[in-house]
């Protein structure tokens, strides 16, 4: 027996609206999705207080959508700003208002590139309920058998159709419409990081700052912590307010009131020293592990950061190193498998100058050495990256010729990850590690080495990546979004 499904209802919906004003077009961006969601929202509370619907509700995504008809040679000195080729091109928006920056800015880099008008309308791409009640305190969708009917029934659920990462792994990803992309990730793949984000770090995505630090120790997060409360007693520094997990927030009036753990940690406890514009510096405690660097990333990525470092520990694999000593990577050996069918073990990673530079000049000021001398304490090599926290206790002699032959200096089980997914993401990467042992020449991490380690190296060494982020805060984002981020078909947006 064939199944009626039942009518359809929409919102009222607009024309799509031709826009020359980067503001104007965000402004509208922001009307069409506060019309679809409140809409979402009305209706979703109504059929929960009302039981079982007559109808099923639909509300769509706003789109940002240009056609060029020229192969007009743009500025050929920026990565970002333009589309390859003429054709049709859009992107679906999500949360105009989290976003606006960013929309403003790439809105007006695209139209100033090619002399062209953005048209903003609706596009076919439905917004999943879950999402347009995800920041409503009042409303919550329910698990499935709660409700009298079944959710798929009467909204719009999530759909891997557009929640996926097509447009970043360059498969060829086109609109319903034929339309290629303007941007690295669709609505969907967007909010559903949203979500994930507050999951997992247990603060708000809008909490997010442009320069994002990584570690595998809790060690870290406490020097964070106490490095923000002297930054906001100085009221020259510019940060704002620190940020911790479940909504926890000190200012310049209140540095010193406690910042308490919550009862139930979440998986990557985050902290965030904001600053005007998103300037500032977030920490996320990411844990030990390639599974857990590449989910923190995957989800990161859609806020669009300008830079990502990892500062962790690592063990030294030459013998001329000391505990304590840092490892600047300038390339990475992958054994963390975790990435390999997102982006071949084949593909390089390259260094980053600009990072590279701003973590160098970092170590040097916060060690007060340089040049010659500076070799005394920070290497330059090739990183190892590993999914087996106790590889050394196995039979050897395969992984240590892989060392060997890579010309490894250090190996961890993040840095490789996260420098892979920079890659993958066209987010700038770099990684400056402290050694911690050396499996290779006996010294192990036991509990009276590595206390007498972290008391006197986690504060230095997190001064060194926070000195590298205020350095590259000050850089031009044309210069710190590097072309070699960039393939030679890419999305005009970052």
């Amino acid at each position: 027996m064939t199944r009626t499904l039942a009518p359809l209802r929409t919102p009222d919906t607009p024309d799509p609206r031709s826009f020359t004003d980067a503001a104007e077009a965000v402004a509208h961006l922001r009307h069409l999705y506060d019309l679809s969601t409140d809409y979402l929202r009305r209706e979703f509370a109504r059929a929960i207080e009302g039981g079982m619907p007559d109808c099923r509700f639909r509300a769509y995504y706003p789109e940002i959508r240009i056609t060029t008809t020229s192969y007009g040679r743009t500025d050929s000195r920026l990565s970002f700003g333009h589309v390859a080729e003429p054709g049709r091109y859009a992107t679906t928006v999500t949360r105009p208002d989290l976003f606006a920056s960013y929309l403003t800015q790439q809105i007006d880099l695209l139209m100033t590139s090619h002399d062209v008008p953005v048209i903003i309308g609706f596009s076919r791409t439905p917004i999943p309920v879950h999402f347009a009640v995800l920041n409503d305190a009042e409303l919550s969708v329910p698990q499935d058998g709660v409700l009298p009917f079944l959710m798929r029934d009467v909204f719009d659920v999530p759909d891997l159709e557009s929640t996926n990462d097509a447009i970043v792994n360059g498969v060829g990803f086109t609109y319903e419409d034929g339309a290629r992309p303007l941007a690295p990730f669709t609505a969907q793949r967007i909010d559903y990081s949203l979500a994930r984000l507050s999951h997992y770090t247990a603060t708000d995505p809008s909490d997010f700052q442009n320069h994002v630090l990584f570690t595998n120790y809790q060690f870290y997060v406490d020097e964070f912590v106490a490095y923000g409360r002297e930054a906001l007693r100085d009221p020259a520094s510019g940060y704002e307010e620190l940020v911790g997990p479940m909504g926890q927030r000190l200012g310049p009036d209140d540095p010193d009131a406690p910042m308490v753990d919550p009862p139930k940690l979440p998986q990557m406890p985050t902290y965030h020293l904001t600053r005007k514009g998103g300037q500032g510096i977030t920490l996320v405690n990411i844990g030990v592990g390639p599974s857990n660097a590449k989910t923190a990333t995957d989800h990161i990525a859609v806020l669009r950061p300008h830079v990502w470092l990892m500062v962790g520990h690592c063990a030294g694999l030459r013998n001329s190193q000391s505990l304590g000593d840092f490892v600047l990577a300038h390339a990475y050996l992958r054994e963390d498998h975790v990435l390999d069918d997102d982006l071949p073990v084949w593909v390089p990673i390259p260094a980053l100058a600009e990072v590279q530079v701003a973590l160098e000049d970092a170590v040097e000021h916060v060690t007060a050495l340089e040049g010659f001398e500076l070799k005394r304490i920070m290497r330059t090599g090739t990183v190892a990256t590993i999914d087996n926290r106790n590889w050394e206790l196995r039979e050897q002699a395969g992984p240590v010729q892989r060392l060997s032959q890579s010309r490894a200096v250090a190996l961890d089980m993040e840095s490789a990850t996260i420098a892979a997914n920079g890659f993958r993401f066209r987010v700038p990467y770099g990684t400056l590690l402290c050694v911690s042992d050396k499996p290779l020449h006996g010294e192990l991490k036991l509990p009276g080495m590595a206390s007498a380690f972290y008391r006197t190296q986690v504060s230095r060494h997190l001064l060194i990546g926070i000195r590298a982020m205020e350095d590259l805060r000050d850089m031009p984002l044309e210069r710190l979004h590097s072309r070699k981020l960039r393939s030679f078909e890419e999305t005009a947006f970052l």
